[in-house]
């Protein structure tokens, strides 16, 4: 999706209004949609670098964070990876991870990416260059593999 304007920012860039975009397009998708009762603000917010992509009327249709190296993983992590209902389908996802991913190649050259993916979401993250490298397991009661894009 070309339409998408990006800003990348650290937790403490975030102005209110983003911070509460953020929040609510997790809670829509992730508590609401997914019915998942998790404790969303988990404390790796405040150190990660968040990405937001905004349709040209400034709605929040897609973001993620990139967990910096050594908090999560020893690897950068992408999670919280969100978009929209109305634009699914549409190229966002794939747009969202290709920006999140040139992010964290800039950010931490010749550096892998870890990320725990939903089990069902593995093919597409397949496609991004991520393989599992672990079992299946549950994450907040829904199926989750972890996954390395090797360093390039």
């Amino acid at each position: 999706m070309s339409s998408l304007r990006w800003q990348w920012l650290r937790f403490s860039g975030l102005g209110l209004d983003d911070l509460y975009d953020l929040l609510a397009l997790r809670a829509q998708v992730f508590v609401v949609e997914q019915r998942c009762a998790y404790l969303d603000p988990d404390g790796l917010d405040r150190g990660a670098w968040h990405l937001l992509g905004r349709d040209p009327a400034g709605v929040l249709q897609a973001a993620l964070r990139v967990v910096d190296p050594g908090l999560k993983y020893a690897e950068p992590s992408i999670g919280r990876v969100v978009t929209a209902p109305a634009v699914r389908g549409r190229g966002a996802g794939r747009a969202l991870m290709v920006e999140g991913l040139a992010r964290c190649d800039a950010a931490w050259p010749g550096q892998g990416v870890r990320i725990s993916a939903q089990s069902h979401l593995a093919r597409f993250y397949g496609t991004l260059g991520f393989d599992a490298v672990g079992e299946p397991c549950l994450e907040d009661g829904i199926p989750h593999v972890e996954m390395l894009r090797r360093p390039r």
